[in-house]
């Protein structure tokens, strides 16, 4: 782990080149760590599919455009995911989209990026494997940051073993390493210790070569905890979100209207955001006890909130899991929630709720246990101690020199 903040000193200016895929769950928990490069005085730019300028631009960061794979393509694959099973769907996800179509899309144009843009350093997110392979072709030193707990990328290899192998052949990498290349990137990481490696969980630092530093990437709140007056100001505050992806699929649309009706009797008050893909007003008319909005900022709503209702998203688990606020989690589709709502029960800082629309008849007698213990509180508080005593982002760009000059 890394050592408290020190005073950096650097062996001239770096140029560090961040890659990722268009998904914001997937570029947020780079974005810490490129502000603190740029911050410390160094060259830094984002390579991401053209459609996610704006994102890119949102953080104050330059964007290089890769291209977007081409949705004639994506689209078949998204038609079936609601269709298969979990697992299945999953599989098909890590293995065709990520594996093949968007690294296949996007290793062409970083193999001219690369040498024209002359990083010293790759920081990569987990699912970018073109620049996974495009980096290792060119000799470049590589990092990646974490989305998720050490074993996600270890549960996921099974499927990326084949699609990794042909990137290898595509760029003439040899000899060709396969996942064992993904699986031995130095990785830099928010995830506590004890998050990481739940109760029970013998596993070393993570899979591969064990190099993990720990940083802690909080924002700090900005803005009222939450948007306006409704209910009982006295009743503590249940803050329910299933992310900016849900909204975009019809078939998860009937949740917000169970989970409102099933927390409408309780003394409690619901503050619910939808993403930006559903409009609110659908719900109308909302229970006295509801407020429901587009987009309401997480890390504020902390300070107000008793409780949490999610999908298990990396951003929400880690954005509670900092606040000590304790967590209810139904993991939909991706099984990264899954990992996590796993990892929150066996830590005991919440509880997972698999099944979906199925599921939702549980969750008052849950946040009622929630509000009459303070046993899962307690551990989210001890928790949020952890991460609060982790150095912060700006000593990641230490590692970064560090590995580029141990290459």
């Amino acid at each position: 782990m890394l050592a408290g903040p020190r005073g950096l000193c650097f062996d001239g200016v770096m140029r560090v080149l961040f890659s990722t895929t268009a998904g914001t769950g997937h570029f947020g928990p780079l974005v810490p760590v490129a502000r603190a490069c740029r911050d410390a005085g160094h060259t830094v730019a984002v390579a991401a599919p053209a459609s996610f300028a704006g994102q890119v631009h949102n953080a104050g960061l330059t964007h290089v455009a890769l291209p977007d794979t081409p949705a004639e393509k994506t689209a078949p694959i998204f038609a079936r995911l609601p269709t298969l099973p979990r697992l299945e769907a999953n599989r098909l996800a890590w293995s065709e989209l990520f594996g093949r179509l968007h690294a296949q899309t996007a290793v062409a144009a970083l193999l001219e990026v690369l040498p024209e843009w002359r990083p010293d350093v790759v920081v990569r997110e987990p699912c970018e494997f073109g620049s996974l392979v495009a980096a290792e072709r060119l000799g470049i030193p590589q990092v990646q940051v974490a989305i998720g707990v050490s074993q996600l990328l270890a549960a996921a290899a099974p499927w990326l073993q084949d699609p990794v192998a042909e990137l290898e052949a595509r760029v003439g990498l040899s000899p060709p390493r396969g996942v064992g290349l993904l699986l031995s990137q130095p990785t830099l990481t928010c995830v506590p210790a004890t998050f990481d490696r739940a109760r029970g969980d013998s596993s070393t630092e993570a899979e591969g070569d064990g190099r993990v530093w720990r940083f802690r990437s909080t924002s700090p709140a900005t803005g009222p905890a939450v948007p306006g007056t409704w209910g009982d100001p006295s009743w503590p505050l249940v803050y329910v979100t299933f992310g900016s992806v849900v909204a975009n699929h019809g078939w998860f649309d009937q949740l917000f209207s169970a989970m409102l009706e099933v927390l409408a009797p309780l003394p409690v008050r619901v503050l619910m955001t939808t993403g930006t893909g559903f409009e609110p007003s659908r719900l109308d008319p909302l229970p006295s006890n509801a407020w429901v909005a587009p987009w309401w900022p997480q890390e504020a709503t902390m300070a107000a909130t008793s409780v949490i209702i999610g999908h298990g998203g990396f951003g929400t688990t880690m954005i509670a899991l900092a606040a000590g606020v304790p967590q209810i989690v139904m993991p939909l589709f991706s099984f990264d929630q899954f990992l996590n709502a796993e990892r929150l029960q066996a830590v005991g800082a919440g509880v997972q709720l698999p099944g979906g629309l199925a599921a939702v008849a549980d969750v008052p007698s849950i946040v009622s246990e929630f509000l009459s213990t303070d046993r899962y509180a307690a551990v989210a508080r001890t928790i949020a101690d952890e991460i609060a005593q982790l150095p912060n982002a700006a000593t990641t760009v230490e590692v970064i020199d560090k590995l580029r000059n141990d290459r």
